[in-house]
């Protein structure tokens, strides 16, 4: 593939042209599998290239810790490779927010079923933004008591370090309900028409509804990132403890 700017050779497809200093992909999509993932470069309306890296699973451990790290780096650098304005990724989710933690581009998970075509739909949408600080500093608002200890705060911190949330909101406890469990349930609501969400916890007969603001404008987009909460939290053992 040829600069579309100055014509020089491109060592890969959609790659940053270092000779002019030109973009030649302005988006790319990635869809994550166990054992590869494709990357489709976009400029504009169309593709330009795809590009597929490939790993071998290890199961459980430190090295398949290693391996998941290493095969979400290689996916990044060939991200990094273009310059994109915009990732868009679908997917097996584990290397997908892996990869997410080691860019610091717009960073937007669409839909797993045809994802290049959904995105080439809707290319005059609006990405979501990236909130790119510190899960304690999104922390806000009177109410500072968190039910649940130690695994109450880990909840808050799971949701406040998703990029597309803004700030948490903690809300009262309500602490007439009935309850018999033990231990820590967490769980994301729907999300409203503005995209905003609700973080229920719940901890023996105590109950605290806690605002999610994220940078969604609408309940379609904030519902895909209620699921991805919801997966973090059913991850970190956190919406069926005790």
């Amino acid at each position: 593939m040829e600069c579309k700017r100055c014509k020089s050779s491109l060592e890969k497809p959609g790659d940053y042209c270092l000779t002019c200093n030109t973009g030649n992909s302005d988006a790319v999509v990635v869809e994550f599998g166990t054992d590869r993932a494709t990357l489709s470069m976009l400029d504009g309306e169309a593709v330009v290239g795809r590009t597929v890296v490939t790993t071998t699973p290890e199961s459980g451990g430190e090295v398949g810790v290693v391996q998941l790290r290493n095969f979400a780096g290689r996916v990044a650098d060939e991200i990094r490779r273009k310059r994109p304005e915009t990732v868009y990724a679908a997917g097996d989710r584990a290397p997908l927010r892996e990869a997410r933690k080691q860019l610091r581009y717009e960073f937007y998970r669409v839909p797993d079923d045809d994802p290049v075509e959904w995105v080439l739909d809707r290319r005059g949408d609006r990405a979501l933004e990236v909130v790119d600080v510190a899960p304690r500093e999104k922390l806000g608002g009177r109410h500072s008591t968190l039910i649940g200890g130690r695994d109450g705060r880990r909840a808050m911190t799971t949701v406040a370090e998703h990029p597309h949330v803004k700030k948490l909101v903690p809300g009262p406890i309500d602490a007439g309900g009935t309850g018999s469990r033990t231990g820590l349930r967490a769980k994301v609501t729907r999300a409203d028409d503005n995209g905003n969400l609700r973080l229920l916890l719940r901890s023996g007969s105590s109950v605290q509804e806690n605002r999610i603001v994220t940078t969604a404008s609408d309940r379609e987009t904030g519902e895909r990132i209620r699921e991805d909460l919801n997966e973090a939290l059913r991850e970190a053992e956190l919406q069926d403890v005790g």
